[in-house]
């Protein structure tokens, strides 16, 4: 890489936190150079600052375009494509929650309501019924919560995240009892 070594390690953090979040460790390395970069940054920018092919950028690029996480710029005389982040670190993570609710919670959902909707559904067993009865609830209720959440304004989100425990306190919350460990085969 072509990088300072603070940014480097940024960079090497967030490709392998790409890879853990669903995407393959390039795409994630490349968001860290245009999150970090202060100006849009082009393709070959990138090749040049991470050592990778321009095949490779050019797929990561689209990549991140499909989760909507950078931003197409064009600059007055120059045909190339520049790329940049957000500036507001709060719509990047809003796009992430969005994105990732559009491509792993609500495909789980409409799964598990095909599922209660299948002619075999009391066919089968009381405790997998109640399983996925209980699952569907539970992200139904996230699911609920979380567009509640999306029009909140960032200011009274963000005091709603800082408030923590005490929020706690002044709703007069007990501790979550542990439930039992399922039986084991």
């Amino acid at each position: 890489m072509n990088l300072p070594a603070l940014q480097q390690k940024f960079v090497i953090h967030f490709g392998e936190m790409g890879a853990r979040w669903g995407m393959n460790r390039t795409v994630g390395q490349i968001y860290a150079v245009l999150f970090l970069s202060e100006n849009a940054l082009c393709a070959d920018e990138i090749v040049a600052a991470l050592g990778v092919s321009r095949s490779n950028v050019s797929m990561g690029l689209k990549e991140l375009q499909s989760w909507q996480l950078v931003q197409l710029e064009h600059q007055p005389g120059d045909r190339k494509d520049f790329f940049s982040t957000p500036d507001d670190l709060w719509q990047i993570v809003m796009t992430l929650v969005e994105q990732r609710k559009a491509r792993e919670v609500d495909p789980t959902l409409t799964v598990l309501r095909d599922l209660q909707m299948d002619s075999d559904y009391n066919e089968t067993n009381a405790f997998a019924r109640g399983r996925i009865e209980e699952a569907t609830r539970m992200i139904e209720l996230f699911s609920r919560w979380y567009e509640d959440m999306r029009d909140v304004d960032i200011e009274r989100l963000e005091r709603l995240l800082t408030m923590g425990a005490a929020a706690q306190k002044v709703l007069n919350f007990k501790p979550r009892k542990k439930t039992k460990k399922r039986k084991e085969n």
